[in-house]
């Protein structure tokens, strides 16, 4: 990301990238608009090609073989825009394999992929917002890749970072180039990116939207099902109160798998372990955007409206949407933090909803570690207590169990579950 003086400052995924780099000779950078994908390849130097500029479009339609010759390496933004680009890169480095030559940037997976996926020759790597400690908030002192070594870290640290803190940052979000400490500047930013989204970025990428209003309605109700696991059809019916019809499967389809095409979408997957005692769990993906701001600007709630807890619930049993949309924070930096260990990120529940575990994150086979997310700052037997059930359940395969909270301080309690601000949760 760069701050205001125009410097590059290093994110958690620059470390992964650089490593790559090494090794590899194309690498694909993924993730949403607005993310920092292209400030994060052109810190690498070499040539610039921005496919959204139409002059720069219309140099590479010409003459393809630019984007071979230039100086390396070579940074394809926005490849989306010419998809023979991948192609063309694919070739070259089959010609020539020498690590560091290309780096791809793109916001959407065309619907209409290119000849050959690339596959052994362009590498994917996800960026996602901006954790705290990336947007300067919070001091970690606790390590997520000590938490999946197995090693059961000793815990510490305190925070400054109170409940006021966690709703400032959700509905100001990771993007680099919209925070804004004014919250009406905020609130447009993120209006405007939403808008552009639903008017020309998915028309751009093959889903015809015939009623933009119906889309950005169900857009609403995917964010006002946050952290949930409700079924696509109950959300095609609240994006429709009081209507005779709602929307088709075929149509929320489309707009599902268009919207995860442009990583604006990022649901956490069931977890679906080995151990025959832990049969007949869920299926459903857990909902989340890619930013909890775009889901509070979609529901249209102040942080007034959450600090008071108001916004949608789920059921009487579900808390605050406040809650929901931390979840979506911690979803956010288990994601980063997993990716940069090489772990996996998923969700527990039974199929009688009687159990359930928020996250379950796994790195290899014998390393599981549980995660609870609790809007609270102290913890009680209560939230602990699903934990405590799947460690009796999974014996030593459970390598650690934590509760991620909005409290002060870190540390283990007496039966070993660990709790940690989440402010102090870095890589």
């Amino acid at each position: 990301m760069s701050n205001e003086a125009g410097r590059y400052r290093n994110r958690i995924v620059d470390a992964e990238l650089d490593v790559l780099l090494r090794g590899l000779a194309a690498i694909s950078l993924e993730g949403p608009k607005g993310v920092g994908k292209t400030s994060t390849a052109e810190h690498r130097g070499g040539s610039i090609f921005r496919l959204d500029d139409p002059e720069v479009l219309q140099l590479v339609k010409a003459q393809p073989e630019v984007l071979v010759t230039a100086k390396r390496p070579v940074v394809i933004d926005e490849w989306q825009q010419f998809p023979p680009s991948w192609d063309v890169v694919r070739r070259a480095v089959d010609d020539d394999a020498t690590p560091g030559r290309f780096l791809l940037t793109g916001s959407a997976t065309p619907a209409s992929r290119p000849m050959h996926s690339g596959a052994g020759r362009i590498v994917p790597l996800r960026i996602r917002p901006l954790t705290l400690a990336e947007r300067g908030v919070g001091e970690p002192t606790v390590s997520f890749a000590s938490l999946v070594s197995g090693s059961r870290p000793l815990l510490s640290g305190e925070t400054d970072v109170d409940l006021d803190g966690y709703t400032t940052e959700i509905l100001r979000g990771g993007f680099p180039g919209m925070r804004s400490s004014v919250e009406r500047v905020q609130r447009a930013a993120l209006e405007g990116y939403l808008e552009r989204i639903v008017d020309r970025d998915l028309p751009e990428n093959g889903l015809s939207v015939r009623q933009p209003n119906r889309l950005r309605r169900w857009l609403q109700a995917y964010a006002a099902a946050t952290a949930s696991t409700a079924s696509f059809e109950k959300i095609a019916r609240a994006s429709t109160p009081g209507e005779e019809h709602t929307p088709a499967r075929s149509t929320t389809s489309a707009y599902r798998e268009a919207l995860e095409r442009m990583w604006i979408l990022d649901p956490v997957n069931a977890w679906s372990p080995t151990h025959n005692h832990l049969a007949r769990l869920s299926q459903s993906p857990k909902h989340f955007l890619a930013d909890p701001a775009l889901a509070a600007q979609l529901v249209g709630v102040t942080a007034e409206d959450l600090l008071r807890g108001e916004g949608p619930r789920r059921s009487v049993n579900d808390g605050p949407f406040l809650g929901a949309l931390f979840e979506s924070l911690v979803a956010l930096h288990l994601h980063v933090f997993a990716q940069h260990t090489e772990a996996k990120v998923s969700h527990f529940r039974t199929w009688s909803g009687d159990r359930e575990v928020d996250f379950i994150v796994n790195r290899g086979i014998q390393r599981t570690v549980a995660i609870e997310v609790k809007l609270t700052a102290s913890v009680d037997e209560q939230d602990v207590a699903q934990l405590v059930w799947l460690r009796k359940k999974l014996g030593e395969s459970l390598t650690d169990a934590i509760v991620i909270t909005t409290g002060k301080y870190a540390y283990r309690r007496p039966d070993g579950i660990g709790v940690v601000p989440l402010a102090l949760l870095g890589p």
